[in-house]
């Protein structure tokens, strides 16, 4: 059976943070840094993992052809991001060199990141594999021009194909129906003009 305290332990929340530094990290820095955090009253503070040299990175844009260090914490306590950041900084590192983000968001790219062994240029090596007869196809209907486009060939005008149900009667417009020869406005009746000067009706 479970202890109070054991129920206790499991309804602690934490608060989980991923911190990235760029660049080398001096083993002193590590040592102190570490030491420092634990003012948070951490539950976890993981080793710090190393990425390969990496041309460019995507919250360091201002570091190319560097490491990446990672290290995984948790803390009883709510840290802000402003907080670890200036603990770094007491530590003589550059504010700069370090991003902080929720455990969860920054996962995803940082497992991306560590599986880089190298970087391809698929521009001038992309080792495609050679094209289908299918494929060959498709690329000389896109080059074609005009009527030698297999969606022209193909179009309504010359299709022989019938739908379902019957052809449907050609709609009705203004055109289709009579015209006449007298103008619409002959069968207007005019109201009689009003009388002026020494001619005005009623006198």
């Amino acid at each position: 059976m479970k202890t109070f305290h054991d129920y206790l332990a499991e309804s602690t929340r934490t608060h989980d943070y991923r911190i990235r530094i760029v660049g080398e990290v001096p083993a002193e820095f590590s040592r102190q840094f570490r030491e420092q955090l634990k003012r948070f009253d951490p539950t976890e503070i993981g080793e710090v993992k190393t990425t390969p040299v990496l041309s460019s990175i995507p919250d360091f844009p201002a570091f190319p052809n560097e490491r990446v260090n990672i290290m995984d914490v948790s803390f009883r306590y709510p840290a802000t991001d402003e907080q670890i950041r200036q603990v770094a900084r007491l530590q003589g590192l550059d504010p700069d060199r370090i991003c902080i983000s929720q455990r969860d968001y920054a996962m995803g790219m940082d497992q991306e990141l560590l599986g880089i062994e190298q970087q391809k240029d698929l521009l001038t090596n992309p080792e495609y594999p050679a094209d289908t007869r299918q494929q060959r196809e498709l690329k000389r209907d896109y080059a074609a021009v005009g009527r030698d486009k297999a969606v022209v060939r193909n179009s309504a005008q010359d299709a022989t194909w019938t739908v379902a149900g019957g052809r449907t009667p050609p709609a009705e417009t203004t055109n289709d129906l009579p015209q006449g020869v007298r103008s619409p406005m002959t069968t207007v009746k005019r109201p009689p003009r009003p009388g002026v000067g020494f001619k005005t009706r009623g006198r």
